[in-house]
């Protein structure tokens, strides 16, 4: 959840191509929507998919880890804690 303070807004400027400014202007009058609004979304939409991204090349990154350990090409000692692989994922 966001405190309120993250909440306010802010503008910012932003140059786009024509043509999604455009696409952008369609949709909006198809959906009695604003720019802003569809921007918006866009963003979190694409940050949201960017984490996911990140957070399963972690994951595959440690399953494989884990099978080198399974089939002793990997000493366990290389591991990183439970503790510290949280700690990674919290912050990355």
């Amino acid at each position: 959840m966001h405190s309120v303070s993250q909440l306010e807004k802010q503008q910012v400027g932003l140059r786009l191509p024509k043509y999604l400014i455009e696409e952008i202007d369609a949709f909006t009058e198809e959906f009695s929507v604003n720019r802003t609004d569809i921007i918006t979304e866009a963003v979190k939409s694409y940050i949201e998919e960017q984490k996911e991204k990140m957070f399963y090349e972690s994951f595959e990154q440690s399953a494989k880890e884990l099978k080198a350990i399974l089939d002793g090409k990997k000493d366990a000692s290389e591991l990183a804690t439970l503790d510290e692989l949280i700690d990674e994922l919290e912050n990355s």
